[in-house]
Formats: structure tokens, C-alpha cells, sequence
């Protein structure tokens, strides 16, 4: 069997890389991941990534792997933002409250699909403006759910959290290699 990740996402290589597996290609999907109007976050991430393996073509010898991160704050999604002002946008409002990082994985071998969501509550401090301009000017923020990457410069700004790492840094790793293991893949 070959692993397949759908998803152009360096931190999901390092990630696999922890449970040992390189995957024998990378193909990132490339799907509209607009919300549906008043769709929850939770059934938005499970969508997409279940929408992100099943429109990748593989063949009878592959096993897709795809997964969506998603922060929200209530029944609200922060995407990854547009630009530094919306980035802004989202870390003060997570600044000082509690918020939830909900992550989707899809494993897809053939026509069989196995998925599973993982959700972390994680805090954020109140955000100065030193701190915020500073992380802004970094730049980490771009290409990230709800404007942050929890490992890196921003590990700084959450005091705490409840639940996965490897979901909040985009792939929780115990479910992971349990629904590889479902797949037939075999490490």
C-alpha cells in the first residue's frame, strides 16, 4: 500500500514524521472551503475533510490522508485569515477567552472512508500591542486557522489548553494512527 497525504501542509509532514511514516506522495486537494451559510464548526471541519479525500483520484493500491483544522469561538469559524488585519481581527478576539481547535481526519482507501474530529479548548492570553504587532510582523499567522500556530511564537501566548497538541498543530496523532491502522496501512 502507499500513503497518499492530501495536504500541502509542512506541519502534517513533521507530524507524520513523529509516528515514523513519510508518505509515498503528496497531493494536496484542492476544494471550495467556504462555510455553508450558519453551518457549525464542527460539522464544517468533518466536511471538509472528508470533501478534501474524496476528491483526490487514488488507486486501488492508496490510502488518502486528509484532515482541516478549524478554530472557533462559539458557533463562530476563524478561517486562516486574508491578511494581517483580519489576522488582528481574530487574535483579539481570542485574546483573554477560552476557544475550541477542532480537527477532521479522513482516511479513504477505495470506496471505504474513516474519519474522526478531535476538538482541544485552548486559552489565549489578552493580548498587548507590543505582542500582537510583534506576532503579526512575524508573519506565522499567515496560512493558519484563527491566525495562529501553537508552535511556534504563539506557544508564548496560551497559557493553557485541554485536550490534543498534535490537533491544535493540525494532525492529532493517536487518532491518526489508529484510523491508518483501519485502513490496512501498516507502518
Amino acid at each position: 500500500m502507499r500513503l497518499v497525504l492530501g495536504s500541502a501542509s509542512p506541519r502534517r509532514l513533521d507530524l507524520l514524521a513523529q509516528l515514523g511514516i513519510v508518505p509515498d506522495a503528496v497531493r494536496p486537494a484542492d476544494i471550495d472551503e467556504t462555510p455553508e451559510p450558519r453551518e457549525l464548526p464542527r460539522p464544517y471541519c468533518a466536511r471538509m475533510a472528508r470533501e478534501k479525500a474524496l476528491a483526490l483520484d487514488c488507486g486501488a493500491d492508496e490510502i488518502v490522508l486528509c484532515a482541516d483544522t478549524t478554530v472557533a469561538l462559539g458557533r463562530r469559524i476563524l478561517g486562516k485569515p486574508r491578511d494581517a488585519v483580519e489576522a488582528a481581527q481574530f487574535l483579539t478576539l481570542l485574546g483573554g477567552r477560552r476557544h475550541q481547535v477542532i480537527t477532521a481526519v479522513a482516511v479513504r482507501r477505495g470506496d471505504r472512508l474513516w474519519t474522526r474530529e478531535v476538538e482541544t479548548a485552548v486559552k489565549m492570553k489578552r493580548l498587548s500591542d507590543r505582542e500582537l504587532n510583534g506576532y503579526l510582523a512575524s508573519g506565522e499567522w499567515q496560512g493558519k486557522a484563527g491566525a495562529y500556530g501553537i508552535q511556534g511564537r504563539a506557544g508564548a501566548l496560551i497559557p493553557w489548553i485541554q485536550g490534543s497538541f498534535s490537533a491544535v498543530v493540525g494532525l492529532p496523532l493517536a487518532e491518526t494512527a489508529a484510523l491508518l491502522d483501519a485502513a490496512g496501512w501498516r507502518t
